[in-house]
């Protein structure tokens, strides 16, 4: 491919982003602030904060179906459609269009914009411990952490006091506490619960869910008005997204270009200097092939797209795929499991009730295996994550029959107060949960269709037996009735927090990345989404992805300035 001098200048940068979601957004914010000009690489469309978001302020019923999927939304999204409900498809991509394969059953959730899956995220915002950083050099399963809590615990406070999470300190060593806003509030069946685990365990505690909800303004958003419409997009800034943050003050500092339609096939190897020097692009609405090039490349594809594009990047130094020496690329995929869990009715608190919404549930955080118990048959632990309310005429609507003005009043009369809980359990990095590439299959582009081959193992299996066990246990102690302890057997991936396929490490032999989320073998090459994670823990990741961004991001730029790279 010939690029004129004029146009391989035009097309030169200091910084290249690939990926606009969460670690992207993060990553081009942190760049453009030191002052170096940056490319942000989207494949999906433009996704303005607050002008797209069609259905913010839309009612259910000015939604043709009401919120229902329709069977046409099922057969062409057989995937995607069970997450998505017609108030937020937009922000889905369709599986038709965009196919992948299914070694075993494996739900993957995308949104193809400009801030990526950010629109749609749980908002959920935990700290990982020492107790997860060390896990893997502790029980010897998958290779060890290269960093401790000490060294990412100023860069939580960093992303923490940008993005605003409310939440109650708890002084939990295996759930350190953070920069919080005002936590939201419990209600009264929650308050129910937490007391009686407070009082039957020490060990345990519930605690209000700590989310990237305002409960006041900040940095010129917010406050969260409770609707719980998060996933339309949020007019007011109420919760945190790259479309509402991160990008516009990349913008904001003149170093943004910002390039959505645009597809990265593969990272440029310069033989040379060892090093990459660009990105091969492809415009989908020109179906043109352009090259960009910069001193640094950051990959935020997210952690399946991310490990197919890598393997795709080949070339005479890295026959099997960008930075893959180590032969780890593409393995040790994990997803957290949240399918068991219990649900209980209580016949008390009749008399209460609550105003209004709530953007969040609670947290009992991780209680099994503090100190390696030995009478477990699992290794690592779970946290649970749950609400409670009162029985809705939707959910007695599934109980009651009749018709006319009787069976309205009973529709319409708040039933007992219930409690839906589940856990959260960290999955093991097993070496054959891979991604790879299938180069006989291709996609509209030409490129060739990711396959992923995931499943749970006895040990996430033991785990969700425990999950069942305490929770029914739980709520057995607090006096709820008609405990139902359920297993939903999801498949992987239905908790859409994949990680781990370009690990980081200390031994280049083992792991892809090095301390600094920097490439072992590409010293200009960084990669700080859900990929470069070494063990899952069990929180929810995207504060430990803004933060390893954040810190990644302040040393690729002091090694450039060092001219390190």
């Amino acid at each position: 491919m010939y690029i004129s001098d004029k146009n391989k200048q035009l097309n030169t940068y200091d910084a290249i982003v690939i990926g606009s979601g969460i670690s992207g957004g993060w990553a081009a914010m942190e760049l453009c602030k030191k002052g170096m000009k940056t490319l942000l690489l989207e494949r999906g469309r433009d996704v303005k904060h607050i002008v797209d978001y069609p259905t913010a302020t839309l009612n259910p019923w000015d939604f043709k179906a009401g919120l229902n999927n329709t069977m046409k939304d099922r057969e062409i999204d057989p995937v995607q459609s069970t997450a998505y409900s017609p108030a937020d498809k937009h922000f889905y991509v369709s599986d038709a269009e965009h196919p992948y394969i299914q070694e075993k059953p494996f739900n993957w959730y995308r949104g193809y914009q400009v801030g990526g899956r950010s629109l749609t995220w749980g908002r959920q915002c935990y700290r990982l411990s020492d107790l997860d950083f060390e896990a893997n050099h502790q029980d010897g399963f998958g290779v060890d952490w290269p960093i401790r809590y000490k060294d990412l615990e100023q860069w939580y406070s960093y992303a923490e006091s940008f993005i605003g999470v409310s939440g109650n300190r708890e002084n939990l060593k295996q759930l350190p506490d953070g920069e919080f806003l005002t936590p939201m509030e419990l209600n009264c069946i929650e308050k129910h619960l937490g007391d009686s685990i407070r009082k039957h365990d020490e060990h345990r505690l519930l605690t209000i869910a700590r989310v990237a909800n305002l409960t006041r303004g900040w940095d010129h958003r917010g406050p969260c008005q409770n609707r719980n419409l998060c996933n339309r997009g949020c007019p007011f800034g109420g919760y945190f997204s790259s479309n509402s943050s991160t990008i516009p003050a990349a913008m904001a500092t003149g170093n943004l270009t910002l390039r959505p339609f645009s597809i990265v096939t593969e990272i440029l190897f310069d033989e040379q200097q060892q090093k990459a020097k660009g990105v091969r692009v492809i415009d989908t609405l020109s179906n043109e092939v352009y090259e960009f090039y910069a001193k640094i490349v950051f990959v935020n594809a997210s952690t399946i797209a991310t490990a197919g594009l890598l393997l795709n990047s080949v070339s005479s130094r890295f026959p099997d795929g960008f930075g893959n020496g180590s032969g780890q690329l593409g393995h040790n995929l994990m997803d957290h499991h949240s399918s068991a869990g219990a649900y209980g009715v209580h016949e008390g608190y009749t008399e209460q009730y609550y105003k209004g919404r709530r953007p969040c549930g609670f947290l009992i955080p991780r209680y099994r295996n503090l100190q390696h118990d030995k009478s477990l048959d699992f290794k690592r632990g779970y946290n649970i994550q749950g609400h409670g309310e009162r029985q809705e005429w939707m959910d007695k609507a599934q109980s009651i029959d009749g018709f006319g003005e009787d069976f309205k009043a009973q529709l319409t009369t708040p039933g007992p107060w219930t409690i839906w809980m589940a856990g959260w359990g960290e999955c093991l990095p097993y070496f054959d949960n891979k991604v790879s590439l299938d180069n006989s299959r291709k996609d509209k582009w030409g490129q060739p269709l990711l396959k992923i081959d995931f499943s749970f193992r006895e040990n996430e299996h033991k785990m969700m037996t425990d999950i069942q066990h305490t929770c029914g246990e739980m709520f057995e102690k607090a006096g709820f009735k008609n405990i139902d302890t359920f297993n939903y057997n999801k498949p992987g991936g239905s908790t859409i927090h994949e990680m781990g396929t370009a690990r980081m490490g200390h031994d280049p032999k083992t792991s892809v990345l090095n301390k600094f989320n920097q490439m072992h073998e590409a010293k200009n090459v960084f990669i700080t989404d859900g990929s470069c994670m070494t063990s899952s823990a069990c929180q929810n990741p995207s504060l430990t992805y803004m933060a390893l961004t954040a810190r990644a991001s302040q040393f690729a730029y002091e090694q450039l300035k060092k001219g390190d790279l």
